[in-house]
């Protein structure tokens, strides 16, 4: 693979969604079916606030994350109530070596995501608004008005630049149905192959 095409972000997955859409039980449910052959690897992601057990995240204090940000230990980062997220620099050694590499991202974020990987896959998982309501208040991690703004922003739209590619996963009733998608769409699924997932 060339690294033009690293730069690109060929073979990336960038999945996004509102809080409470269930896109960490998404993720370890999909790791959860994959098998050592996979080339297919979910990264973690930085976050400023202790790391909860259901997500895929590392704890970094916010002098932490910014000396790493500074240098340039971080291939994506972004702030959100109040907490700043990250990716690391080490995707990208990752797709050089021809890998399925998925994130866990921000819809608010795609637009500076594209311009750095212009032909990575942005996958959105939606969810009905009482359901993500319950699982908001089910999850016990904030207060009602914090929950009343995080259903505010869930209802609001987001941009897709022009030309990138969008696939939309319902994760409104069963993890199950919502993995089987998720898996084809990456090259998870029995009978698909990982090179499948990426653009022609």
């Amino acid at each position: 693979m060339s690294a033009a095409t690293v730069a690109d972000g060929d073979g990336l997955f960038y999945l996004m969604g509102p809080s409470g859409s269930g896109k960490d039980s998404l993720l370890r449910a999909l790791r959860e079916r994959l098998g050592a052959d996979h080339r297919i690897v979910i990264a973690h992601r930085y976050i400023t606030r202790a790391a909860d057990a259901n997500e895929a995240s590392v704890a970094l204090t916010p002098e932490e994350f910014h000396r790493r940000r500074a240098l340039g230990c971080l291939a994506l980062d972004w702030h959100s109530h109040g907490l700043h997220y990250g990716i690391g620099i080490e995707i990208e050694q990752w797709l050089a070596r021809g890998l399925t590499v998925i994130v866990n991202g921000s819809r608010e974020y795609l637009p500076q995501a594209v311009a750095r990987y212009p032909r990575l896959c942005a996958v959105h998982v939606r969810v009905q608004p009482e359901v993500l309501a319950a699982r908001l208040r089910q999850r016990g991690r904030e207060a009602e008005d914090a929950i009343a703004r995080r259903l505010a922003r869930a209802r609001q739209a987001f941009a897709v630049p022009a030309g990138c590619r969008l696939v939309e996963i319902d994760n409104s009733g069963g993890l199950e149905s919502a993995v089987a998608a998720l898996a084809q769409l990456v090259g998870a699924a029995p009978g698909a192959s990982p090179a499948a997932a990426r653009q022609a």
